[in-house]
């Protein structure tokens, strides 16, 4: 008779509220977690099976898991990570995050198969081993060129102001240094922010790669624009606990305009930010990579339909608020 064992793991999106993209060039940026989750459901079976929209893959053997360009690559890339382990179980998972919405879709799912799977094989990590196992994954198996903060946001949750100092250039798995992770959802009152999906798909990698080759080149105007963002997150944060909103405007407006003049924005991201803008907000910006994604937007008035309006009239497919929600969760039953 076959057990009735079942793990379920979770974990949840994310916006960049400013400091990104510091995260990959030892910098600071506060972020909060979004109430959308990536999900993977483990139940026992005959061999190792994936199963995705209503799609499944059986992994046999090592040359099952090349990346093929379909829905199994990122399972594929977490069973690589993992060295192929001799399991019998289907791994079902699916996302309520739109696929590459800058919301770290991708690495919520990450997030959710990497602890899955190492409970399934009785083995748990805490939130720190986990993000950067999942960070690891994403750059070395998806071939993603990424910073931390999608990883340690799925895997922690809520709402943080995250420091990377020393995590500029990437070790080795086991001589990287943990980020500093400072929950501060409990002393912040209000959130008054609104976002918007462009509806584009982007890329994370190829929005960061360029800017990542001229900073590690020494370009003055990356090294100096990003020494500047991370100064902005402390202030950030300052502005934030303090509900100083004319402060947090200023400076995630420069956040905005130092990416942008790098060539890290997108015309859709600032057709969405004008909107914004133009509709009342004292601030808008990208909430993550850009080219696409989705932009933040500061909007003090509990009101947020005449922002919607105008959001939705300048081309956003959907509307998002952050959240502070739980990180990476995990159910067992036997």
């Amino acid at each position: 008779m076959r057990s009735k064992r079942q793990i379920i793991s979770s974990a949840p999106g994310r916006a960049g509220v400013i400091g990104n993209p510091t995260d990959m060039y030892g910098g600071a940026v506060l972020s909060c977690s979004v109430p959308m989750r990536a999900r993977v459901r483990l139940t026992p079976a005959d061999n190792l099976t994936l199963c995705t929209n209503s799609a499944t893959c059986e992994i046999r053997e090592w040359r099952d898991l090349r990346p093929r360009g379909d829905v199994f690559d990122v399972a594929r890339a977490v069973l690589t990570y993992l060295r192929l382990p001799p399991i019998r179980c289907c791994v079902e998972y699916e996302s309520e995050i739109p696929l590459r919405s800058g919301l770290a879709g991708s690495t919520a799912l990450v997030v959710a198969l990497l602890q899955g799977l190492l409970a399934w094989m009785g083995v748990h990590l805490n939130r720190y081993q986990l993000a950067e196992k999942a960070r690891f994954v994403e750059l070395h198996h998806l071939k993603v060129v990424c910073g931390y903060q999608d990883a340690y946001m799925c895997t922690f949750g809520g709402l943080n102001y995250m420091d990377f100092r020393g995590k500029q250039f990437y070790r080795a798995e086991e001589a990287e240094l943990f980020a500093t992770i400072e929950p501060i959802a409990v002393y912040v009152r209000r959130l008054p922010f609104v976002l918007g999906f462009t509806g584009v798909q982007h890329s994370s990698g190829a929005v960061h790669k360029p800017l990542r080759e001229r900073w590690l080149e020494g370009d003055p105007q990356v090294v100096e624009g990003y020494e500047r963002i991370t100064e902005l997150a402390r202030i950030g944060k300052r502005a934030l606990l303090l509900e100083d909103w004319d402060l947090l405007a200023r400076a995630m407006n420069e956040n905005h305009a130092i990416q942008r003049d790098l060539g890290g924005s997108g015309e859709s991201n600032e057709r969405l930010i004008a909107a914004a803008l133009a509709a009342g907000a004292p601030a808008a910006k990208l909430a993550g990579a850009g080219d696409g994604g989705t932009i933040i937007a500061l909007w003090l008035d509990e009101d947020t339909a005449p922002l919607e309006k105008a959001l939705r009239a300048a081309g956003a497919q959907a509307i998002y608020r952050p959240e502070p929600v739980i990180g990476a969760t995990l159910e067992e039953e036997e």
